[in-house]
């Protein structure tokens, strides 16, 4: 550190040689001009005796300036104190962004989280040019969207349509074709059923049947259909300049939707049409086609409905089975429906038609679940039954011994080529197709298709089992994801307008921002898309849900359970679950969002008239359908 000046002259002259931090600042803030003036004001004696104490601590070696000091110290009152730690509460701040390169003082930055970042923002507008960078939030995004961050426990959804929709608006495509009016379609092979009697029926299928097989709506087969397929909606804005937006802006537009979960704030719609309990339901946002996101629903009523989510309108029924319907799973292509009339139905549910019945069971068909070409059900009749779509052929695994009320294919060698060749006959299956099922007895079984055998038993519930999920988790996320997305991507210097579009009740996005440089939805696109890559090591756990009022987790290599959640005073009927969270149906009337990791129960939603009996879990909404009949739309988005 060199001093400022030389005092030999008897005048604080301007430094000759390069000055440390503080004297630059000195010099450029003028303080050593303020105080020569003071200095001149005074008597020429006094000038001459201060100019020479300022002479000789100048000459002084660094031992001597502290013993000089010291006892200056112990001869100061307490108004010459209070002086000092005045001037020096300020003379020993340094903002070390001021000092450090800029490059440095990113990688200084990349290691705080969003909170301290949005702080610092705060501090002065060159702070706020440095946190409000684009390349930190994108690494903050990388580290949470899509998953839970170990370190700070938080995980924000990935909101996939929205991602589109915006990619979309921005596109010189035609607006989509007008939404088809509702339709009903009877199957002409079928004869028109007669009313349900529920006393004629067996007492054990009185009480509410078992939750939907088909899987969450954000984790659905349609899931797979490539980014920004389905048709900009007409009401967004088609501005050229809609595809451009900080990082910031969208963690700001996650966290929102992520603080919702956590408060249980949401808002509530109710799709009524069927005539009776809804027993099965899926959804799905990302279908090409139509537009807008699809719900289908069966119903003790015979009849499997269809519903624009958006508008909450039906725009289609299928009418063919003669009992109720208790279980389906749809894609882009197919529909799959099974029913307590012992038969399973494959309908073209764009076109209402039903192409195929697959007859097989000898009592009611409780669960269904397909993949790629292998179709696997469960029955009263206590077996599960895997079809091979092409040629309608198919084998029985009997073990069980009572209702299979949840099947679940799962690929254990995580291959995504099909482990069937559907020309093949007999159905053969390929090694490491797995299923679990899961039955009134009390177990759950995991069973190899290509032996064709039960390979593990998950015992540990006391009541019939209902549902089941298969959840497959990461291992951990990167803590140096910031700092890598730093070294990967340069460093710009551009600058794009203040964004207004913040929540000023948001603590997090009430700072505006000048210096960032914004990404297109196409690098959000890439992002988003590269959470979902296999890079990290994945754990496959399953969740169960049963009448014994309990959901259990289970580690699927082990087959012991690792943790049980409880909450629900009567029976689960449904579970479902992503990486961020589980929720749950009952019996009660309840549906309850669950927080995995501490096993807590995070909210409880009410306002059914009967029992729960199935759900699906979406990144912003729950769907729910009950036994009064009516389907729910929890909705999270605000």
């Amino acid at each position: 550190m060199q001093d400022s000046s030389s005092h030999s002259s008897g005048r604080l002259a301007p430094a000759t040689r390069k000055l440390c931090v503080r004297h630059q600042r000195m010099a450029d803030e003028g303080t050593n001009i303020k105080l020569q003036q003071s200095l001149d004001a005074l008597p020429v004696e006094e000038r001459e005796t201060v100019n020479a104490i300022w002479s000789s601590f100048s000459s002084s070696p660094h031992p001597r300036r502290e013993l000089i000091l010291r006892g200056i110290l112990t001869m100061c009152c307490f108004s010459q104190l209070s002086l000092l730690t005045e001037q020096l509460s300020q003379l020993i701040r340094i903002d070390p962004f001021t000092v450090l390169p800029r490059e440095i003082s990113f990688k200084i930055l990349a290691y705080l989280d969003a909170t301290s970042l949005c702080r610092a923002a705060q501090v002065s507008r060159r702070w706020r040019s440095l946190a409000d960078d684009n390349i930190l939030w994108r690494g903050i995004c990388e580290q949470h969207i899509g998953q839970k961050c170990h370190k700070c426990g938080w995980g924000l959804p990935v909101l996939e349509r929205r991602r589109n929709r915006r990619l979309l608006s921005a596109s010189p495509l035609s607006p989509p074709p007008p939404t088809a009016p509702k339709r009903e379609i009877t199957d002409p092979t079928s004869s028109r059923p007669s009313k349900r009697l529920r006393a004629q029926m067996d007492p054990h299928s009185q009480a509410v049947a078992g939750s939907s097989p088909s899987p969450p709506a954000s984790r659905s087969s349609s899931r797979s259909s490539r980014p920004g397929a389905d048709l900009p909606d007409p009401t967004q804005s088609q501005s050229p300049g809609a595809l451009t937006r900080p990082w910031k802006d969208v963690y700001s537009e996650r966290l929102k939707i992520e603080r919702n979960w956590r408060r249980g704030r949401c808002q509530v719609r109710t799709l009524r049409g069927h005539s009776d309990g809804v027993m099965c339901l899926q959804f799905s946002e990302t279908l090409q086609h139509p537009p807008f996101p699809i719900i289908i629903t069966g119903s003790y009523d015979r009849t499997v409905r269809i519903w624009n989510l958006e508008a909450g309108t039906e725009v289609g029924c299928l009418r063919g089975h003669t009992r109720a319907v208790r279980c389906l799973q749809f894609d882009e292509a197919k529909l799959i429906t099974g029913s307590m009339d012992h038969t399973i139905r494959v309908w073209n549910w764009r076109k209402g038609e039903c192409i195929r019945t697959l007859r097989g069971h000898t009592d009611g068909v409780v669960c269904v679940n397909f993949d790629a070409n292998v179709l696997a059900s469960g029955s009263v009749d206590s077996t599960v039954r895997v079809w091979n779509f092409c040629t309608g052929e198919a084998f029985t695994l009997r073990g069980h011994r009572d209702w299979v009320n949840a099947v679940k294919l799962w690929d254990a060698t995580g291959s995504t080529t099909p482990q069937v060749d559907p020309c093949e006959s007999p159905l053969r299956i390929g090694t490491g197709k797995m299923l679990f099922s899961a039955s009134d007895d009390g177990t759950i079984r995991l069973w190899d298709l290509a032996r064709r055998t039960c390979v593990q038993q998950f015992a540990g519930h006391v009541g019939q089992v209902q549902s089941l999920r298969l959840l497959e988790l990461d291992d951990g996320c990167d803590e140096d994801v910031n700092v890598r997305a730093l070294n990967a991507v340069r460093i710009s210097e551009s600058a794009v307008p203040d964004n207004s579009d913040f929540d000023d009740s948001d603590a997090y996005t009430v700072v505006m921002h000048n210096d960032t440089v914004s990404p297109d939805h196409s690098q959000e696109g890439n992002v988003i898309q590269g959470l979902r890559s296999g890079s990290r090591s994945r754990k496959p756990v399953l969740v169960s849900g049963s009448l014994d009022n309990t959901i259990k987790v289970w580690d699927v290599e082990t087959g012991q359970t690792v943790t049980t959640l409880f909450g629900h005073i009567e029976g689960v009927w449904a579970v479902a679950c992503d990486k961020l969270r589980l929720v749950s149906a009952s019996h009660d009337r309840t549906v309850k969002v669950w927080n995995l990791e501490e096993g807590k129960c995070t909210a409880t939603l009410s306002g059914h008239r009967g029992a729960v009996t199935c759900i699906a879990l979406g990144e912003d909404k729950i769907v729910s359908g009950s036994d009064d009949g009516d389907v729910r739309i929890w909705s999270f988005s605000g």
